[in-house]
């Protein structure tokens, strides 16, 4: 790859790594600030909402305005979402900040970044290596998730050793993450004018033309996914395993360690199966699996067993997810490609933004586990659905 493409993965590598250190400790930092369960879904509701319209905006005018400029703003609204998120613990002022800013409570992709880096990435690379690059890119994703994790729960329990409350040694963390925020400012900054798009970009409302009914339904099917997914974002599973078998920081990190790990790997092998079996089989056939133990998580009996099917789970988790990002680059026109991202990864976030509140709800019941099977069974529904309407459709690669 080009040097732009050797930056915009360490810029992925920054990011991901911050949102992984956030989100072990984020639920439990506002916990301590005061908001209740309640009102911590609530909150991460309106984070997923905000983030929806900012990065509508963002990335349908990418192509447009220019993808570093939209890059360099998200990269501001990171650092002023940490650093409102560490000043204070009032409510409203935090859900004006999680609706301007950006913050992940899942320890996923959020905000305007991956929509304009995999347009990016699909200019400087041929149709045949998109899906093996993305793959690759979703590795390193992973493994940065799986450290900032391990990191961040292994600071906090330090510094909690050394004397300081749990409520400042989450503050550290938020801290923290605003800082990474002006380092990958840093580094989108160095981008050159080859990540721009190359062809005449058509005016339309949100940057599409001639694939927007593809791109609608996409949208449709990737909002039902991710509001499932919505249910089991990573710091209320983190919140679920201290309520369920009270473990520790140190030690949430370390599971969440290594659940990102085995994601990762799981999507850097996606490349090599959608190569023999086409992209729509991979997304679909190793996801319903996945889903499957992700609705054993909560029948095992002990926290080591909790642990074994979890991390299970994420080994085959993420094949759809650079398998998704390449067939949705394929199937619509280059100077498109950064809306049509953008366009179904704000529908993703509108899913995945009611969620978090009926899990935040249901945490207060003694009904603390059904967030696993909700999420297992909408799934599953979103795997048949999408096969039965894209099976068709094969990407350029697959077509010849």
């Amino acid at each position: 790859m080009s040097i732009d493409g050797y930056l915009l993965f360490a810029t992925r590598i920054v990011r991901l790594f911050a949102y992984g250190f956030l989100s072990v400790i984020l639920a439990l930092y506002l916990a301590q600030v005061g908001l209740s369960e309640t009102a911590i879904g609530a909150l991460f509701t309106f984070t997923l909402l905000g983030d929806a319209g900012i990065s509508l905006w963002i990335t349908t005018s990418a192509d447009r305005i220019g993808r570093q400029h939209m890059l360099l703003l998200g990269a501001a609204l990171m650092i002023f979402a940490g650093i409102i998120f560490a000043l204070t613990g009032n409510f409203v002022l935090l859900t004006l900040a999680a609706i301007i800013g950006v913050i992940s409570p899942s320890g996923n992709e959020i905000g305007p970044f991956l929509s304009i880096e995999q347009a990016a990435l699909s200019q400087i690379v041929p149709d045949a290596q998109r899906t093996r690059v993305f793959a690759w890119y979703n590795l390193v994703g992973s493994f940065a998730t799986a450290t900032g994790a391990l990191v961040s729960g292994s600071l906090a329990q330090i510094l909690q050793a050394n004397g300081y409350t749990p409520l400042d040694s989450y503050r550290v963390v938020v801290i923290g993450y605003a800082a990474i925020g002006l380092a990958l400012a840093v580094l989108f900054a160095r981008l050159s004018p080859r990540v721009e798009t190359t062809r005449r970009v058509v005016s339309t409302t949100i940057g599409l033309h001639r694939s927007r009914n593809v791109v609608l339904k996409l949208s449709a099917l990737f909002a039902l996914d991710a509001f499932a997914g919505g249910f089991i974002v990573q710091s209320l599973i983190a919140y679920w395993f201290q309520l369920r078998f009270g473990v520790p920081p140190a030690v949430l990190g370390g599971i969440f360690f290594g659940a990102n790990i085995l994601a990762g790997i799981s999507a850097l092998s996606a490349a090599r199966i959608a190569a023999r079996f086409g992209l729509i089989n991979t997304m679909v056939f190793t996801h319903i699996p996945s889903n499957l133990l992700l609705m054993l998580v909560p029948l095992m009996p002990n926290l080591p067993l909790a642990i074994v099917v979890l991390l299970a789970r994420f080994s085959i988790s993420q094949m759809d997810v650079p398998t998704r990002q390449s067939y949705t680059m394929a199937v619509v026109e280059p100077d498109e490609r950064s809306a049509a991202s953008g366009v179904t990864a704000i529908a993703r976030s509108i899913g995945a933004a009611w969620s978090p509140a009926l899990t935040g709800a249901l945490l207060q019941t003694p009904f603390i586990s059904a967030p696993f099977f909700l999420a297992g069974g909408l799934k599953i529904g979103y795997d048949l659905l999408l096969y039965r309407s894209f099976r068709a459709m094969k990407p350029p690669e697959e077509r010849s």
